[in-house]
């Protein structure tokens, strides 16, 4: 007999919970059993595996990401916006290493197409608008933006910027400031 209050989607909050405590990495199913102080075999009727699990994180993360992203732009353009996106992504990843490191997880082309993966690219290009870049650089652009920001935060989240000066908040702020004047005088191919 299923457990009563265990649904997919609770499974999954858990799991992201878990991988923000743990590392994405550590989460099982057996540590999400654990977690419940069910028998592993009682989460299988609502996940088909480890990878299931992590994939359902994901898409959680990805989707936590991409609200919070659509809100922090409402009204925004230009270097106004960058910031205000890229901040999120920090803010996220820092809040939540866990989920962060999930919204990584290469997922099939199927439900990559389904997740809300394409918002974010999408509020990127909103951004980019701001810029009058046109193709194919917006998509340079767009990818510029994603190794970026994603580097910097990887990178700050290990520990990279945490014994010398200046502040890593002074270096973020110098990055987007770099950005924004790259986005705009944007180079002829």
């Amino acid at each position: 007999m299923v457990r009563a209050g265990l649904t997919t989607e609770r499974l999954a909050l858990a799991g992201a919970e878990l991988a923000d405590e743990v590392g994405f990495e550590q989460v099982t199913v057996s540590a999400l059993a654990r977690r419940f102080d069910v028998k592993v075999a009682s989460l299988y009727s609502h996940l088909k595996s480890s990878q299931d699990l992590k994939t359902r994180i994901a898409l959680l993360s990805l989707e936590e990401l991409a609200d919070r992203g659509a809100a922090a732009l409402a009204g925004r353009a230009g270097k106004d916006a960058l910031t205000a996106l890229a901040d999120v992504y920090r803010d996220y990843a820092r809040e939540h290493p866990g989920r962060y490191a999930a919204a990584q997880l290469r997922l099939d082309p199927e439900t990559a197409a389904a997740s809300a993966g394409g918002r974010h690219a999408q509020m990127t290009r909103a951004i980019l608008r701001g810029y009058d870049l046109t193709e194919p650089d917006q998509t340079h652009a767009v990818r510029m933006l994603g190794s970026v920001f994603h580097g910097y935060v990887s990178l700050e989240l290990a520990g990279g910027f945490s014994h010398s000066e200046p502040d890593s908040q002074e270096t973020w702020s110098r990055v987007l400031d770099a950005l924004d004047a790259l986005l705009r005088n944007w180079p002829a191919p």
